[in-house]
């Protein structure tokens, strides 16, 4: 694994082609390249309230996504969770229960969307430790692990939605207040 670059102090934006890569597998969680992005996303999750985060949003195209929901300004209902690190998650199987909600991203900022998620998925992953997990995640939790994967493989989420679907931070804010 490469040194973590000076570029990964921000969140890569909409258009930066890291964005569009598929992420590679990490090979040896225990390395201290590894240890260093794991510390490096968690921190940066913290410090921008990130629901998620993926390692491609810190210009590092590997396959890890840090998981830290809890209520904020953006998603005020969110489950409160300790923040979690997979490493090389895969979603084995999804449920054929779909729910459409409103997601964002850092990666684009002031817009939001509606997109369909399953409400249920299985995930495999490693853990910082290197050890296999299999877990089943439901609701807001479910939506973000499958929002942070499609990052993983060079999707974002206005990539998952009609454009009819897509407004402005403002005007999502708006939506809430009214109703």
């Amino acid at each position: 694994m490469a040194a973590v670059p000076s570029q990964a102090q921000n969140i890569a934006q909409l258009g930066e082609p890291v964005l569009r890569t598929i992420a590679e597998a990490v090979d040896d969680i225990g390395s201290q390249a590894c240890q260093a992005l794991i510390k490096q996303m968690l921190t940066r999750a913290e410090e921008t309230g990130a629901m998620g985060l993926a390692a491609p949003q810190i210009f590092i195209a590997k396959r890890v996504i840090v998981i830290s929901s809890k209520p904020n300004s953006r998603y005020p209902t969110a489950p409160l969770m300790t923040p979690m690190v997979m490493i090389n998650p895969t979603i084995d199987e999804w449920s054929s229960d779909k729910n459409w909600d409103w997601e964002g991203c850092l990666s684009i900022p002031g817009i939001r969307a509606q997109v369909e998620r399953s409400s249920e998925i299985d995930v495999s992953f490693y853990d910082v430790e290197g050890e296999r997990q299999q877990q089943r995640y439901q609701g807001f939790v479910a939506r973000i692990i499958q929002h942070e994967i499609d990052h993983l493989d060079g999707t974002v989420f206005i990539d998952r939605t009609d454009s009819r679907n897509i407004v402005t931070e403002q005007q999502w804010r708006q939506r809430l207040t009214d109703n």
